[in-house]
């Protein structure tokens, strides 16, 4: 009897469906509520297949932030090249990084792969604990090796406030600080507005020297984990479910990308789900 292995079936076959992917290269948290794991779950509502590449390790739960650990650059790089060289990639998030050689060494991966549009949120610090997603000196490798490789940069306002060097209490600060996030490089840049105070959440979109406001009523909500990780997902995972709209007309597709994101976003928030801990998470169900 002949020991040979036998060949295995192909991943493809008349009756299967392709599937378009979108790459998420952030933070794993154990909880779900935040990193990857709500990456994946936003992908899926836009109808992209989700793909992870792990860049921090952390502790952490839906009460809080406990420790982070970034993993060392080449095995980043080592994971998300395996994901693109033999899945279709159509469009990549990128969330926390946790170190400066990690935000080089994927702004460097970018540059090579500049035809896959990316959508960079800029993570610094958790919804609740002490530990950093990106240490301090990780800030200025973001503003000089990330930005520029951004199709859209997504920021709340203290994140904002952090990359420009500028206050963002106000939506006429959120105006200036988009601006100067789309002077940075990034070709859209989104200031969230659940940190900027008023009666309506005002999100500001700079592009082209254009400046829109998204408005969306202010919800009382508990508070909640991973809204921004879903927030820019939804978009990511938009863009990679209609690839062929996006490399016709990327502006067009981006806007009408975040627009939809921003309608699913504030309705997740509308009806967060309890999964334990302090902290609601978005789209649990």
């Amino acid at each position: 009897m002949s020991s040979r292995p036998r060949p295995r079936p192909k991943a493809q076959g008349p009756d299967a469906r392709s599937a378009p992917c979108a790459l998420a290269i952030a933070g794993l948290d154990p909880g779900g509520g935040a990193g990857i794991l709500a990456d994946t779950r936003a992908f899926a509502a836009a109808g992209a297949f989700g793909c992870a590449v792990a860049a921090v390790l952390t502790v952490q739960s839906t009460s809080g932030l406990r420790d982070a650990r970034p993993v060392l650059p080449r095995l980043l790089i080592a994971q998300a090249n395996e994901v693109l060289r033999h899945q279709r990639v159509r469009a990549i998030k990128v969330g926390a990084l946790g170190s400066a050689a990690n935000v080089r060494a994927v702004g460097d991966w970018l540059a090579i792969h500049r035809d896959i549009p990316a959508v960079v949120d800029t993570v610094m610090l958790p919804t609740r604990g002490k530990a950093r997603l990106l240490q301090t000196a990780g800030v200025a490798a973001l503003r000089t090796h990330l930005l520029p490789r951004a199709a859209i940069v997504t920021a709340n306002a203290p994140e904002a406030e952090v990359l420009t060097g500028h206050r963002v209490t106000r939506v006429s600060e959120a105006h200036d600080a988009a601006i100067a996030l789309v002077r940075m490089g990034a070709k859209m840049a989104l200031v969230k507005g659940g940190h900027v105070a008023g009666p309506s959440a005002i999100d500001v979109l700079a592009m082209d020297g254009e400046v829109i406001e998204l408005r969306a009523a202010r919800l009382k909500i508990p508070p909640t984990h991973g809204g921004g990780c879903v927030l820019s997902s939804l978009i990511a995972g938009k863009i990679a479910a209609d690839p062929r709209r996006y490399q016709a007309d990327g502006a067009a597709m981006l806007t009408d990308a975040l627009r939809w994101a921003k309608r699913t976003h504030h309705r997740a928030l509308a009806s967060l789900s309890d999964v334990g801990g302090d902290l609601a998470v978005l789209l649990g169900r």
